[in-house]
Order: C-alpha cells, then structure tokens, then sequence
C-alpha cells in the first residue's frame, strides 16, 4: 500500500468537506497526522491543482478542479442526464425540492435536485448523504434489494428523530408495503418537520438504479398532499425508467 497516496487522498478529503477553507494545525489534529507531513501534502496538492491557499494566511481550500474531474464521471451517468425532464415535470406539478438519489452502502446521495420556489422548503445539497432507512428515497431503494443485502442491516439502526425506523425489524416490514403500494414515504423521519415522497427507477435490465421523489415540509405533505403526490412520483419514475429501457408496465416484485 502507498502511505504517502493514501495521506495525500486523506488530506484532499477533508478539504473538499469543509465549508471554508482549513489551516495546517487543525488539518494535522483531524488527521492525526504531523504538521510538517499535511504541509509538505498541501504544497503538492497547490502544485498539483487541487488546492489553493484561502483568503487567511496559512489555509487551504480546494479549487474547481475536483468538480471538473467529477463532472466528467457525472455527465457518463445516463439516469441523471434521461431524469432532467421527469424532474422538471414533477417540480411544476408540485412546487416541491426534486431529488434524484442513487444507494451508496447504506446512505443515499443525492445525485441531482430542482429546488422549490417556495420560501420554505427542503434543503439538501447535490452530492449530500442521509441514512438511506431514514428518508423516501433510500427506503424506496431498499425495497427493491435482494434479501440478502437487507438482512445484512444491523439490528438496531440510527434514529436521527422520534420517528424514526429504528430497528431491522421494524425497517422491512416499511419496505414490504413499499412494495406493495409502489412508493415510500418519509415522515420526519430524518429531519423534524420535513417529509418526502419517493419511488424506485429501473433500467434496462430491471435492476434498481435510483430514486426520483420530492421532499417538502410536513405541513405541506399531509395525507391529501401525500395521495395526489405519490401518484405523479410514481408516474415519473416508471416513465424515467422506461426512458433507461425498462419495459414492463409495473413495477417488479424484489429480488429473493
């Protein structure tokens, strides 16, 4: 294994994940690395490109040059590039944030979103994480793994709120009426006050690839909100789907 690599990947991580720029000292404490070793990494990355020094002597913080290289690897992706008018459609129907997710172990990432026009709204970032059990999306993605890969969930999970699914257990009996009503619902589930609505995306071969739902306050999504909404989600998945080659007319039962 190449230490020296792997410090220097190390170090461009916590850069890229902060909110402003980072100094040496803080940097090598987060790390546990020597001061001397990130400086020396610093300097490379600055040479390199991915890195520049910020606006307070001393800090560093990453360049566009990371986006660029992303940007490539994102525009490869066909489900984000076919789901733009699916979203853009569900974002005039319902006023709501529009999120396109994708499962990452355990977590959803958000891989592209419409923000709401309305004041008070979802908030999440493109690229942004949440615990897959505890928002539409992810569960709307569990739903459709095999059950070997759901069995492998731990016993007890994460419970960011009070509503939140916080066994196993409790975790696949939501994911059997997910598929047996077609979408999933979030119910402050991972923040208070903030709900969604989300079903699953297919490709050609019928494997389960992303999620396309909306994500509002709770005061918007009550149960009126939720039947009406549930209804356009669903259509703009299976027609988002049907875009990536999925031929069937429904949704398939999940795998064994």
């Amino acid at each position: 294994m190449d230490t020296t690599l792997l410090k220097g990947l190390n170090v461009l991580e916590a850069v890229a994940r902060s909110s402003g720029p980072r100094g040496v000292s803080e940097l090598a404490r987060e790390l546990a690395l020597t001061k001397s070793n990130v400086h020396r990494t610093l300097q490379t990355l600055a040479t390199a490109g991915y890195v520049r020094p910020g606006s307070v002597a001393g800090t560093y913080e990453c360049t566009l040059k990371l986006f660029e290289m992303a940007s490539g690897i994102v525009a490869r992706i066909d489900v984000r590039q076919s789901a733009d008018p699916f979203m853009q459609q569900l974002a005039r129907l319902t006023k709501e944030t529009i999120h396109l997710s994708i499962l990452d172990g355990l977590d959803v990432i958000y891989l592209n979103k419409i923000e709401s026009p309305q004041p008070v709204r979802a908030y999440s970032t493109i690229g942004g994480r949440a615990p897959a059990h505890c928002v539409a999306s992810g569960k709307a993605l569990l739903a459709w793994q095999r059950d070997a890969v759901l069995q492998q969930l731990p016993e007890r999970l994460t419970a960011p709120t009070g509503r939140s699914l916080a066994t196993r257990d409790a975790l696949l009996d939501e994911l059997g009426r997910i598929r047996r009503q077609g979408f999933a619902v979030n119910r402050g589930e991972w923040r208070e006050g903030v709900g969604g609505i989300a079903a699953i995306v297919f490709d050609v071969t019928g494997a389960p690839i992303a999620a396309i739902g909306i994500s509002g306050p709770l005061e918007r999504l009550r149960p009126a909100s939720i039947r009406k909404y549930s209804q356009l989600v669903m259509e703009a998945a299976l027609g988002l789907s049907r875009a990536l080659g999925y031929a069937r007319s429904s949704y398939p039962p999940a795998a064994a």
